[in-house]
């Protein structure tokens, strides 16, 4: 008797002693386990170590789009731990979830290694774009966007980006898509350059317009295209004439080797406005042009398009004049070639002379 009762004793001593041993798995702990048994909403779970059953809901399981593999009886899977177990139930497991923490932990090691990664522009959003990364929203702001403006074009189109903050705890995931671009220039760059040459003919993707010019994409570099080089008439803004995201074809005017860059031109893919006009025009004819600009020494006039002409100040009156008072853009004028040099795209009018030769 004494026997039995001291060997049931051992034997609840030791079952004591392994569920002591025994892993108590807390929130967010990911846990191994295998697939038991269906229920009417979800799945029974045996989890390696935990004292009881768990329960994945089936709203927790991944829909087939996003997990190709199908949860079946048998199963041996990793899970999220949603709830504790405790005396009265067991573990509240999520698949989801799982995908979640690994996305996270992904892009967390994505950033520590500095590895390039693909997202999915979804919408445009104040200050940026929000992308859609392992079905997780990230953030580009505008000035980590190769375009430095938002527009419409970059919706639904992939991205290549680096990232820049992944805090899963403030759901945080900022990106960038300039550091990715200025990461593929440097291993590039020097390939490319090699099968350019000045005169050529390229085509090219406009990906950034500031008020100086715009740079556009030639074979994975960026060019840069003065506004002087855009159009032989007078513009305003670059944007007057290109747009973001829109196919050119250009001309390359330079290439510099040794600061890697290279200078485009979209006038010069037409023909010289300077050498139609030669055999056009004489010194001494009067014409009818249009003011472009006014200045305080002059004002510039359009008198074939894509040339302008300078009326000084002086030239037009025998008297002190304010050319504000005379002129302002747009308006029609009779004036005399005084001095004409197409050859230096410079020709100089005059309207007293018109009528003092009256």
């Amino acid at each position: 008797m004494t026997k039995t009762l001291e060997k049931t004793n051992l034997e609840e001593f030791e079952k004591m002693l392994e569920d002591s041993f025994a892993k108590s798995n807390s929130v967010a702990d990911i846990v191994e386990g295998t697939v038991i048994r269906k229920e009417n909403d979800g799945y029974l779970i045996s989890v390696k170590g935990a004292k009881t059953e768990g329960f994945l809901p089936e709203k927790e399981i991944p829909a087939a789009s996003e997990d190709t593999s199908v949860i079946e009886i048998g199963d041996v899977k990793e899970f999220y731990v949603l709830k504790e177990e405790n005396d009265e139930e067991g573990m509240l497991l999520s698949l989801k979830r799982l995908a979640y923490a690994q996305a996270w932990a992904q892009l967390n090691d994505a950033k520590i290694q500095g590895d390039t990664i693909l997202a999915k522009v979804v919408s445009i959003v104040k200050g940026g774009v929000l992308v859609d990364v392992a079905d997780l929203k990230g953030f580009i702001p505008s000035s980590q966007l190769r375009t430095g403006t938002p527009f419409e074009g970059l919706i639904d189109t992939k991205v290549e980006v680096k990232v820049l903050e992944a805090d899963p705890k403030k759901n945080k995931l900022i990106l960038s898509q300039r550091q990715a671009v200025a990461e593929q220039r440097d291993q590039v760059v020097d390939n490319i350059l090699a099968e350019l040459q000045e005169d050529q003919i390229v085509k090219g993707e406009v990906v950034r317009i500031a008020d100086f010019g715009a740079f556009v994409d030639i074979n994975g570099i960026d060019g840069l295209l003065p506004i002087s080089e855009i159009s032989w008439s007078r513009i305003k803004h670059p944007s007057d004439v290109i747009s973001l995201g829109e196919t050119i074809e250009v001309k390359i005017i330079k290439i510099d080797n040794e600061l890697k860059r290279i200078s485009l031109s979209l006038k010069r893919m037409g023909e010289d406005p300077w050498q139609q006009i030669q055999g056009e025009f004489e010194e001494g004819q009067v014409i009818t042009g249009t003011v472009n600009k006014v200045t305080g020494f002059g004002a510039f006039i359009n008198i074939f398009p894509g040339v302008e002409a300078l009326l000084p100040v002086s030239e037009m009156s025998d008297e002190n004049v304010n050319p504000f008072n005379l002129y302002k853009a747009g308006d029609s004028v009779k004036v005399l070639i005084k001095k004409f040099t197409p050859q230096e795209h410079r020709i100089a009018l005059s309207t007293k002379d018109i009528e003092s030769d009256k």
